[in-house]
Parts: C-alpha cells; structure tokens; sequence
C-alpha cells in the first residue's frame, strides 16, 4: 500500500476491503436514524405528554454520551468487530422493544438502553479506520467516514418520514433492519479481534501498562484536547439552539433559518473532502486553532447589524471552520496515544463533543436570553480559550511503526 498522502480517490481505492466497507455500513445505518429525529412525535402521538417526550429525547442524549465511553472500552477490550456487532444487534432488538412498551418509566429505560448501545459502535469504528490507515492518510479517511455519515443523517428524515406516514411499526422496524444491515457488514468483512499476546507470565501481564480510562487522563495534553472537544461542539450545536432565536427576535421569516442550515449541509457534502485533500498535510494543532478562529469569527458575525445578509455570511464563516478542522479534529484521537488506549481515547473524544452537543443548547439559550446578540460575542471568546487549549494539548503524532504498515496491507 503507497503511504503518502494522496487525493481523493487514491485514497478510497488504496484502503483496505474492510475500510471500504466499514464506510458502506455506516452509511446504511445512518439511513435508518430515525428514533433520535422522530421521538418526540412518537411519544406524543401514542399518548405521552409533550414533556414526557422531551425528557425522553434527553435520557437518549445521556445514554448516547455513557455509550461512547463504553464503547471505547469495548473496542479495547473484544475488538472492533466485535463492538460494531453488539451494538447492532442490540439496535435492533431494543429499539423494535420501544413499540410494545407503555408505561412511561419502562420506555424511559428502554430509551436510554437504545441511545447507550447504539453509540458503541462509533468509538470502534473509528478505531478500526485509524488501525488500518496510515497516518499520512487518516484525515481523508476521516473525511470519508464524515461524509457517509453526514449522507446517511440528511436523507434519514425523509425516508422516515415516509416510512412514519404509513406507520409508526415501519419506522421502528426499518432502523431495525439498517442496524442488521450493518452487523451483517461487520461479520462478513471487517477483521477480528488480535489476539493476546502468548506466554506472558502473571508477573509480566502485572507489569503491563495499565489500560483503562484513568490511564488516559493521566495524559495532561489529551485531556486539553478533550476540552477542546467539548467546546467545540457546545459553540457549535448553536446553529441549532440558539440561531433561530435570534432569527426570530429580529423579526425575520423562518426560511432565512433554514436557509443557513441548507446551505451549511450543501457545503459540507460537496466541499469537504476537496478541501481535505490540502488540509490533510497541514499539522493538526495549527488546523485545530484556526478553526476555532474561524468558528468564533463566524458566529461572532451574528452579532453585526447587517440583518439578514450577516446570518448568511457568519453562516458561510463557520462552515469553513467545520469542514476545514472537522476530518483533523476526528482523525486526531486515533493517532495521540498508545494502540492499547486507542478505543478509550476516540470514545473520551467523541463522549466529550456529544457532552457539548448537550449542554451547549442549555448554556447558549440561557446567554441569549440573558444578553442578547452577546451570546455571540461569548461564543467567540469560548473558540479563543479553544485555541489556546489546542496549542497546548496537541501534538505531533509519533512517527508510525512498521508493523501497523504491514497490518494495514496485510488487511487489503
């Protein structure tokens, strides 16, 4: 396999079977991502309070984070594969469970045990692209894996849609089937779990390195990367918490808001991966912080008075912050530290920017309603303390060995 870093095709085509389709599977499952965007019409149309359902849609939230960081663990521990079929076959039966329960205590707990086992196969997959991609090609990976998911995301509403207008059993019973769709993938093409090293004997397997999350967070830089995570994610869920308040607040019609969110997915579909192809020689700290600049300043325009060419304008800011550091961002995680923590470190990455994703709507909407256009200036103070979190968190990747060269090639 050629290791240097390569355009776009060049890397689809040199990747390993597995690595092709991995991606294949994660786009069928995000095709059928329906519990989370139509939950709350569920509920309420079978009955349950308009309160009852937002607090659903919050426990699948919190057991979407706890999933993460399990399945980070799981990824270490029984492999990738093996973590990707857990977690879709346990999709796939306790999400078509969701149908049958009415009391409202047991279909919280149903809820909450969807969220947690369908994250798990994220820190795994994202794994498995680091383990089988060389470093100088993980970014444009990386990007690829975004794009399945961000294909799979966009069209999964309107398939629902559809699918919920005939019936709600459709819908249930079509995640269902993506969800065993990709299990199916995992099993036929993805590789096993390595196995253990042999012979070591119980003084050596005491002497090992210790390999779980506490050992992770004893690494200072990667926790700041964390950070980093964090408050990317909680300035950048905005677009869809607090903008359309703001939007409305000026008086304008609601199509301007969605104009911004369809033109932000246009960009990222078609222009990501072009604009990989530069970014993926770039040093990922130097890509991280002007992000973050680019993210600030992008929401940061929202608070001009230019109303309403500034929302369209900040708009097209922050989505070249998004598609310029997103892939780095993502990629990052599988390279900073020891194969055996790999798992742990992607899944603390990813808990870390769905904890943001969680609590950001809660801190933005609370800001606005406290200062105004403030919040805008806020959130580009919150991207600055980003920067100075990833110039000190992150660091150049250690060169990579030669026998994860071979393994990669070996898996093609």
């Amino acid at each position: 396999m050629v290791t240097e870093s390569a355009g776009i095709w060049a890397t689809f085509k040199e990747s390993p079977r597995s690595v092709k389709a991995l991606l294949a599977g994660v786009f069928v499952n995000k095709l059928g991502w329906f519990i989370q965007v139509f939950l709350v019409l569920f509920l309420t149309d079978i009955g349950f309070t308009e309160v009852q359902a937002g607090v659903a849609l919050g426990f699948y939230g919190g057991g979407s984070v706890v999933g993460l960081l399990i399945g980070g663990a799981l990824s270490d521990r029984i492999g990738a594969r093996n973590s990707v079929l857990v977690s879709m076959l346990g999709t796939a039966a306790f999400v078509i469970s969701v149908l049958y329960v009415s009391n409202y205590v047991a279909m919280l707990v149903i809820i909450t045990i969807v969220g947690t086992v369908g994250q798990f196969y994220r820190p795994a997959s994202a794994a498995l692209l680091s383990e089988l991609t060389p470093q100088n090609r993980q970014v444009m990976i990386f990007a690829m894996y975004r794009l399945a998911l961000n294909l799979g995301t966009t069209a999964a509403p309107l398939i629902g849609a559809a699918l919920a207008a005939v019936s709600w059993d459709l819908l249930f019973w079509g995640e269902a089937v993506a969800a065993l769709a990709f299990a199916a993938v995992a099993f036929l093409a993805l590789p096993g779990a390595k196995p253990a090293p042999a012979g070591d004997s119980p003084a050596e397997s005491a002497a090992a390195p210790k390999a779980g999350y506490g050992a992770m967070l004893a690494d200072y830089r990667y926790v700041l990367f964390l950070f980093c995570m964090f408050v990317n994610a909680a300035v950048y869920i905005q677009y869809l918490a607090t903008l359309p308040l703001a939007i409305k607040a000026e008086g304008l019609s609601t199509w301007w808001f969605s104009a911004a969110v369809a033109l932000n997915g246009f960009i990222v579909i078609t222009c990501e991966l072009a604009l990989t192809k530069f970014v993926q020689n770039l040093q990922a700290r130097f890509v991280a912080m002007l992000g973050f600049v680019l993210l600030g300043g992008g929401l940061a325009i929202y608070a001009l008075p230019w109303i309403p060419a500034v929302f369209i304008v900040g708009t097209l800011v922050w989505t070249l912050a998004e598609i310029w550091g997103g892939p780095t961002m993502f990629a990052y995680p599988g390279m900073a530290g020891p194969e055996r923590l790999r798992g742990r470190y992607i899944g603390a990455a990813h808990a870390m920017f769905g904890l943001g994703t969680a609590l950001g709507p809660i801190i933005g909407v609370m800001l606005f309603n406290r200062t105004g256009d403030m919040v805008w200036v806020w959130c580009g103070l919150a991207c600055l303390v980003g920067v100075a979190a990833a110039w000190f968190g992150m660091r150049k990747p250690a060169p990579e060995p030669a026998p994860a060269l071979a393994t990669a090639a070996s898996a093609s």
